[in-house]
Protein backbone atom coordinates (compact mmCIF):
# COMPACT_ATOMS: atom_id res chain seq x y z
CA UNK A 1 0.00 0.00 0.00
CA UNK A 2 1.25 3.39 -1.00
CA UNK A 3 1.86 5.36 2.06
CA UNK A 4 0.42 8.60 0.38
CA UNK A 5 -2.99 8.79 2.34
CA UNK A 6 -4.32 11.60 3.20
CA UNK A 7 -7.50 12.83 4.72
CA UNK A 8 -9.96 15.82 4.60
CA UNK A 9 -13.16 16.87 5.41
CA UNK A 10 -16.10 15.95 2.52
CA UNK A 11 -18.02 18.93 1.59
CA UNK A 12 -21.05 19.11 -0.91
CA UNK A 13 -18.73 19.23 -3.75
CA UNK A 14 -17.67 16.42 -3.12
CA UNK A 15 -21.06 14.60 -3.49
CA UNK A 16 -20.75 12.95 -7.02
CA UNK A 17 -18.01 11.36 -6.19
CA UNK A 18 -18.78 9.99 -3.15
CA UNK A 19 -22.02 8.62 -4.28
CA UNK A 20 -20.03 7.40 -7.27
CA UNK A 21 -18.27 5.18 -4.81
CA UNK A 22 -21.32 4.85 -2.22
CA UNK A 23 -23.09 3.02 -5.18
CA UNK A 24 -20.35 1.29 -6.39
CA UNK A 25 -19.73 -0.59 -2.80
CA UNK A 26 -23.32 -1.43 -1.38
CA UNK A 27 -26.43 -2.58 -2.52
CA UNK A 28 -28.29 -0.19 -0.60
CA UNK A 29 -26.12 2.78 -0.35
CA UNK A 30 -26.65 6.41 0.99
CA UNK A 31 -28.69 8.71 -0.54
CA UNK A 32 -27.68 12.52 -1.84
CA UNK A 33 -30.18 13.66 1.03
CA UNK A 34 -28.50 11.46 3.66
CA UNK A 35 -25.08 12.95 2.73
CA UNK A 36 -26.57 16.42 2.46
CA UNK A 37 -27.91 15.65 6.15
CA UNK A 38 -25.06 14.54 7.48
CA UNK A 39 -22.66 17.62 6.00
CA UNK A 40 -24.31 19.26 8.62
CA UNK A 41 -25.13 17.04 11.70
CA UNK A 42 -22.08 15.14 11.47
CA UNK A 43 -18.07 15.10 11.21
CA UNK A 44 -17.91 13.71 7.07
CA UNK A 45 -14.67 13.01 6.08
CA UNK A 46 -12.95 11.97 3.11
CA UNK A 47 -9.37 9.47 2.10
CA UNK A 48 -7.35 9.47 -0.80
CA UNK A 49 -4.76 7.85 -2.09
CA UNK A 50 -2.20 9.98 -3.89
CA UNK A 51 -4.71 12.48 -5.71
CA UNK A 52 -7.60 9.88 -5.89
CA UNK A 53 -10.41 9.71 -3.85
CA UNK A 54 -10.50 5.70 -2.79
CA UNK A 55 -13.11 6.29 0.67
CA UNK A 56 -15.05 8.21 2.92
CA UNK A 57 -16.14 7.63 5.98
CA UNK A 58 -18.97 9.59 8.52
CA UNK A 59 -18.95 9.90 12.31
CA UNK A 60 -21.42 10.88 15.22
CA UNK A 61 -20.30 12.27 17.99
CA UNK A 62 -22.86 13.08 21.28
CA UNK A 63 -20.73 14.06 24.48
CA UNK A 64 -18.80 11.13 24.48
CA UNK A 65 -20.68 8.73 22.42
CA UNK A 66 -19.28 7.96 18.91
CA UNK A 67 -21.04 6.25 16.19
CA UNK A 68 -19.44 5.22 13.27
CA UNK A 69 -22.42 5.50 10.55
CA UNK A 70 -20.95 4.99 7.09
CA UNK A 71 -17.33 3.53 6.40
CA UNK A 72 -16.38 3.13 2.63
CA UNK A 73 -13.76 1.79 0.61
CA UNK A 74 -14.06 1.67 -3.71
CA UNK A 75 -14.65 -1.68 -4.34
CA UNK A 76 -11.06 -2.09 -6.52
CA UNK A 77 -9.20 -0.42 -3.56
CA UNK A 78 -10.57 -3.05 -1.37
CA UNK A 79 -8.60 -5.72 0.68
CA UNK A 80 -5.49 -3.42 0.92
CA UNK A 81 -5.61 -2.07 4.27
CA UNK A 82 -7.55 1.19 3.44
CA UNK A 83 -10.61 0.51 5.85
CA UNK A 84 -8.29 -0.07 8.46
CA UNK A 85 -6.39 3.17 7.74
CA UNK A 86 -9.59 4.75 7.46
CA UNK A 87 -11.10 3.62 10.46
CA UNK A 88 -8.21 4.74 12.45
CA UNK A 89 -8.11 8.05 11.10
CA UNK A 90 -12.71 7.93 12.44
CA UNK A 91 -11.59 6.50 15.84
CA UNK A 92 -8.86 9.35 16.23
CA UNK A 93 -11.04 12.23 15.03
CA UNK A 94 -13.98 10.57 17.78
CA UNK A 95 -11.10 11.00 20.56
CA UNK A 96 -10.43 14.50 19.65
CA UNK A 97 -13.85 15.01 20.13
CA UNK A 98 -13.92 13.28 23.53
CA UNK A 99 -15.50 10.23 22.57
CA UNK A 100 -14.77 7.49 24.86
CA UNK A 101 -16.62 4.83 23.15
CA UNK A 102 -17.56 4.09 19.75
CA UNK A 103 -21.07 2.23 18.49
CA UNK A 104 -21.44 0.57 15.36
CA UNK A 105 -24.15 -1.04 12.97
CA UNK A 106 -22.82 -3.89 10.59
CA UNK A 107 -24.84 -6.41 8.54
CA UNK A 108 -24.46 -9.92 9.15
CA UNK A 109 -23.45 -10.69 6.05
CA UNK A 110 -20.89 -8.74 5.59
CA UNK A 111 -17.99 -10.63 7.34
CA UNK A 112 -14.90 -8.66 6.11
CA UNK A 113 -16.26 -5.59 7.71
CA UNK A 114 -17.27 -7.24 11.09
CA UNK A 115 -13.45 -8.41 10.87
CA UNK A 116 -11.78 -5.37 9.74
CA UNK A 117 -13.85 -4.25 13.83
CA UNK A 118 -12.91 -6.69 15.58
CA UNK A 119 -9.18 -6.33 14.55
CA UNK A 120 -9.30 -2.66 15.78
CA UNK A 121 -10.61 -3.76 18.86
CA UNK A 122 -14.52 -3.37 18.23
CA UNK A 123 -16.55 -6.02 20.01
CA UNK A 124 -20.22 -7.78 19.57
CA UNK A 125 -22.56 -6.42 21.89
CA UNK A 126 -25.80 -7.16 20.40
CA UNK A 127 -28.19 -7.58 17.26
CA UNK A 128 -30.82 -5.76 16.19
CA UNK A 129 -33.31 -8.22 14.03
CA UNK A 130 -34.59 -7.11 10.46
CA UNK A 131 -32.27 -4.08 10.87
CA UNK A 132 -31.21 -3.22 6.70
CA UNK A 133 -33.20 -3.36 3.66
CA UNK A 134 -31.95 -6.68 1.74
CA UNK A 135 -32.06 -8.45 -1.56
CA UNK A 136 -35.55 -10.37 -1.16
CA UNK A 137 -36.38 -9.27 2.52
CA UNK A 138 -34.38 -8.00 5.54
CA UNK A 139 -30.96 -8.58 7.41
CA UNK A 140 -29.48 -8.44 11.13
CA UNK A 141 -27.12 -5.72 12.15
CA UNK A 142 -24.77 -6.80 14.50
CA UNK A 143 -23.98 -4.25 16.92
CA UNK A 144 -20.23 -3.54 17.89
CA UNK A 145 -18.68 -1.49 20.64
CA UNK A 146 -15.37 -0.44 21.22
CA UNK A 147 -13.45 1.69 23.97
CA UNK A 148 -11.55 4.60 22.64
CA UNK A 149 -8.08 5.39 24.32
CA UNK A 150 -6.18 8.40 23.73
Amino acid sequence: MSDSISFRRMTEADLDAVLKVEYAAYSHPWTRGIFLDGLQSYDCWLMFEGSQQVGHGVIQVILDEAHLLNITVKPESQGRGLGLRLLEQLMQRATQLNARECFLEVRDSNRAAYRLYERYGFNEIGRRRDYYPAVGGREDAVVMACTLLD
